[in-house]
């Protein structure tokens, strides 16, 4: 088995955390106010004040004469894309709102930026044991259920080039195997739908769908986390069923938030 990608430290610093996260939400969604970083971090506007004084004194965030934090000069390289991100997690959240609602398992959206996967947005369980949050974490695309469906609307030869052995030169074990990755992806485009079973993350068990635009590109994938312990794979056709129908009301909102 796999060993998990993402293994909380064993002595986590919890300001390091807020700001990385502060950090990730206005490079990604753009502007931000206190109060708003405060809900999103689950602080005091005093924390959230504190967190973004210091990432403006290192330039990753500046504030307008509005009051209003933007991302700073160390943070712009990627501005380019936060529009669209920030536009999809606008429309996806009442949806994942309502999907937790109906299973009470926590649910995500992700995007694929080459190699790797990126959790926009995560709304919790609120069982006892759950699926912690994974906003803002980026995991290997082929590793994660929504990774893996947006590797699958890719052409062959974009493919071969995402996963070029040149991009691996330094690493080369984290190159996944091509050819065992095709009859995969082709089996997701079969099925319309994917199923994790601890590949990312040992204990956790992930079912997802693609999120498509008006052109019919996938641009994003909706996934349901839970415990292994949990999963009942007599439910996984109704669990698909209510995931395509979220998507689907997605997919009609997001030309209100272009």
């Amino acid at each position: 088995m796999d060993k998990p990608l993402k293994t909380p430290p064993p002595y986590p610093i919890a300001s390091v955390d807020h700001a990385l996260r502060a950090a990730t939400i206005l490079q990604m969604e753009g502007d931000a106010t206190v109060a708003q970083l405060a809900e999103r971090l689950g602080v005091a506007r005093s924390t959230a004040h504190r967190v973004l004084a210091m990432l403006v004194y290192r330039d990753f965030a500046v504030q307008g004469e509005d009051r209003v934090y933007r991302a700073g000069p160390v943070l712009e390289l990627a501005a380019h894309s936060r529009s669209l991100v920030s536009r999809l997690r606008a429309a996806a959240l009442p949806h994942l709102h309502r999907i937790v609602d109906l299973f009470d398992e926590t649910t995500n959206l992700i995007v694929r930026t080459g190699e790797t996967a990126r959790f926009i947005a995560s709304v919790e369980s609120r069982q006892a044991l759950r699926v912690g949050s994974r906003e803002g974490m980026v995991f290997p695309a082929h590793r994660t259920t929504a990774g893996l469906l947006l590797l699958a609307d890719l052409p062959d030869e974009e493919l071969e080039e995402v996963y070029a052995p040149e991009r691996y030169r330094d690493r080369p074990a984290d190159r996944p195997d091509l050819a065992r990755l095709r009859t995969e992806l082709k089996r997701l485009r079969r099925n319309g739908f994917a199923v994790n079973r601890e590949r990312s993350e040992r204990g956790l068990v992930a079912v997802g769908v693609p999120v498509r635009d008006r052109d019919g590109t996938a641009v994003a994938g909706l996934s349901v986390s839970m415990p292994s312990v949990r999963y009942d794979p007599h439910q996984l056709q109704p669990l698909v069923t209510a995931l395509e129908a979220a998507a689907h009301a997605l997919e009609r909102d997001l030309p209100r938030h272009q």
